[in-house]
């Protein structure tokens, strides 16, 4: 399971006083390397087992504890309801019988409770105790009545406890913890179990064992599109010709090919089973019709290659279409609107994603992209230049209405 789902979240982590909050300093840690911000919230018990110096430290933010700071008779106010706000998701871990009780029953004694009550977000709770309280009824019914106000628990696991027994009540270990979250994220994610199919990158047609015909895409567009669709939950196969982007998401599959035989082979290979397709490819129309077996010695002034057309991967998609939602790209240079329509009803396409060399950072070898969509009934919406991971988002949303419509 990829953490990235969790960068750029922000993380509100509470903290209650059991031996398991040692813990949490490597807790803290991997959601801070998986690219999450976190913010802690401790009960004052909790500091009898860990620092709030090293939370400080490992979270980059100050840690709080009480409602109110009386540094040099100041008063400073810890808001709990701006805590609360801030986040994403509010983990509690270890969540001890104590605090889970008082969470249950509405008790505000501490900063951790009253920014608890004060929540909005997803709300998690870890707990943490021996094995008879972790069974005891009224430990219980605090799970229940916290699941049935829609908190998720992660569930205790079996191990060896402070008491010195073994059994259920062991903190989940915080790689599973933070594995548990982001599988939970992604699961409430709109394009979750779905399969989409993304072609990238150019296409080498080989002249000799040593020259090749090519062009000049990245492959990056294809690669932010296949980012994107896995982050939103999505499993993604990505056929890819020869590129230098790297990509690494247990939600995709990488399939490299380098001629266009290859990606035609590699897309029929999967698209019956995909719901979505792709088609960013920059695919060479032509390859030479022979290729040569040796190197191709420069004897001669001129030198001629033959060439014939290569398979259509994207009509050959549009007339196999069943259930599919397919997506063509389009590059043009001249009366770019009427080519594009005209592509989406040759070749069958539900959308069409319109480039032009003429538009300044759009095209190939940038950073930026400028596109025009338009979809099978013709309806026409251009964006202005963006990112290539903002276009890619923008891709992916154009997908999840299709579901949601």
């Amino acid at each position: 399971m990829s953490l990235s789902v969790l960068s750029g979240k922000k993380v509100l982590l509470g903290v209650s006083g059991g031996i398991a909050a040692y813990k949490t300093a490597h807790l803290v840690r991997l959601f801070i390397k998986a690219g999450a911000q976190v913010q802690v919230v401790m009960t004052p018990a909790s500091k009898e087992f860990v620092t709030p110096l090293t939370l400080a430290t490992l979270s980059k933010n100050p840690v709080f504890s009480s409602f109110y700071n009386d540094d040099e008779g100041e008063g400073n106010w810890n808001n709990h309801v701006e805590l609360a706000l801030w986040a994403d998701f509010m983990l509690v871990a270890p969540a001890t019988a104590n605090t889970l009780s008082k969470m249950a029953n509405g008790t505000c004694d501490n900063l951790l409770l009253a920014t608890y009550l004060s929540a909005k977000c997803p709300v998690y709770f870890a707990p943490a105790m021996d094995l008879d309280m972790y069974k005891h009824p009224s430990t219980l019914a605090s799970f229940e009545k916290l699941t049935s106000f829609g908190n998720t628990i992660i569930p205790a696991e079996n191990g060896e406890l402070a008491s010195g027994l073994s059994g259920e009540g062991r903190m989940a270990e915080p790689e599973n913890i933070v594995q548990f979250i982001a599988q939970d994220i992604l699961s409430n994610e709109p394009l979750f179990g779905k399969k989409i199919l993304v072609t990238a990158g150019p296409t080498y047609e080989a002249i000799d064992p040593v020259r090749f015909i090519g062009n000049h895409s990245s492959g990056k567009m294809g690669f932010e599109i296949a980012k994107v669709a896995a982050n939103k939950g999505a499993n993604v196969v990505l056929i890819s010709g020869p590129t230098n982007q790297k990509i690494q998401h247990p939600n995709v599959t990488l399939v490299s090919v380098f001629s266009a035989d290859e990606m035609y082979d590699a897309c029929h290979q999967f698209y019956n089973s995909v719901d979505v397709a792709i088609a960013s490819a920059a695919v060479a129309d032509y390859k030479p019709k022979n290729i040569a077996t040796q190197k191709i010695k420069k004897n001669t002034d001129t030198f001629i290659i033959e060439l014939q057309k290569t398979k259509d991967i994207l009509a050959s998609l549009g007339n196999a279409k069943e259930k599919q939602f397919l997506i063509g790209f389009a590059l043009e240079t001249e009366n770019e609107i009427e080519h594009a329509k005209a592509k989406i009803i040759k070749k069958n396409l539900d959308l069409i994603v319109l480039n032009s060399l003429n538009d300044k950072g759009a095209g190939f070898g940038h950073e930026t992209n400028k596109v025009t969509f338009i979809s099978k009934d013709f309806t026409t919406e251009a964006m202005e230049l963006k990112s290539k991971t903002a276009v890619a988002n923008d891709i992916v949303g154009k997908i999840i209405k299709h579901f949601k419509a």
